[in-house]
């Protein structure tokens, strides 16, 4: 694997050069890692398994110390691909209060803030999947008809 980030590069078996990928990627593409999974009714309704986390979408802690605490989504970094949740703080030995920050992957979004952006692409992706299985299905009974 290149010194530089490679967006040819397939996969490797090492753990090494998984993590030398990931720490490598430039912003746009390390987007991709910021999704976590939506509630069973959320992925009901919008028929999706995992979305992209946005500033105020409410979110519960899934894993670690602070498992099932609810808040809403304060700061998202992508360059560290953490979350920052409202009202979850540790204590320090001094007494002063510092934020916790989760991997998005071990957050369930519970609400989601109403961006019309974001579920306006859902729906783009939706309806293309829907013509491309269509446009499938056609091709497979045209087919059906043609042959001898």
């Amino acid at each position: 694997m290149k010194k530089d980030f490679s967006v040819k590069w397939k996969s490797s078996s090492q753990k090494r050069k998984q993590r030398k990928y990931i720490l490598n990627m430039p912003l746009h593409l390390r987007s991709r890692l910021m999704n976590s999974p939506l509630s069973k009714e959320l992925r009901k309704k919008y028929k999706i398994r995992s979305l992209s986390l946005r500033k105020n979408d409410v979110v519960t802690v899934m894993r670690g110390k602070f498992k099932g605490k609810k808040g809403k989504v304060a700061k998202v970094e992508l360059k560290r691909t953490r979350v920052n949740v409202e009202g979850i703080n540790r204590a320090k030995k001094d007494g002063s209060k510092v934020n916790v920050w989760f991997n998005p992957s071990k957050v369930l979004i519970t609400e989601m803030h109403d961006d019309k952006k974001r579920l306006k692409r859902l729906n783009m992706e939706k309806l293309k999947e829907t013509k491309d299985k269509k446009t499938q299905e056609e091709n497979k009974t045209m087919g059906g008809e043609n042959a001898p």
